[in-house]
C-alpha cells in the first residue's frame, strides 16, 4: 500500500513539474511576442493603441500562465502530506487567483477603452510559409 502512494506521489510530482513548466513557456512566449510587438510599435509609432496592444497581448499570456500554475498548485494540494505545505500552497494559490483576477480586469477594461474608441484589436499576425 505504501508502494502504491509512493508510486502515485512521483507520478503527480511529474505531473506537476510538467503542468509548471508549460505555465512557463506560455508566459515567455507571451513575453517575447510582447517585445516583438513593442519594438514594432516604437519603430513605427502610429496609432497610441498600438501599446495598449503589447500590454493586451501580455495580459492574455500573463493569465493563461497563471491558470497553469493555478493547476499545478491545485494537483499539488491533492498530495501534500502535512497541514504546513497545504497552507503554503493555499497561500500561493490565493496570490495567483487574485493576480490573476485583476489581469483579467485589466484586459477587459483596454478592450472596452479600445472598442469606445472605435479601435479594434486586429489579431496578431500568422507566420507566412
Amino acid at each position: 500500500m505504501e508502494q502504491a502512494q509512493s508510486t502515485v506521489r512521483e507520478a503527480v510530482d511529474w505531473i506537476v513539474l510538467l503542468v509548471e513548466s508549460f505555465g512557463a513557456v506560455v508566459i515567455t512566449v507571451g513575453v517575447l511576442i510582447s517585445i516583438a510587438l513593442l519594438v514594432h510599435a516604437l519603430a513605427r509609432p502610429t496609432h497610441p493603441s498600438s501599446f495598449t496592444r503589447v500590454r493586451l497581448v501580455l495580459g492574455s499570456y500573463l493569465v493563461l500562465g497563471l491558470e497553469f500554475q493555478l493547476a499545478a498548485d491545485i494537483l499539488k494540494t491533492a498530495i501534500a502530506p502535512s497541514f504546513t505545505e497545504i497552507g503554503q500552497l493555499a497561500a500561493i494559490a490565493a496570490i495567483r487567483t487574485v493576480l490573476n483576477y485583476f489581469l483579467t480586469k485589466e484586459i477587459e477594461n483596454e478592450k472596452a477603452e479600445l472598442e469606445s474608441a472605435g479601435r479594434v484589436m486586429e489579431p496578431l499576425p500568422t507566420p507566412r510559409h
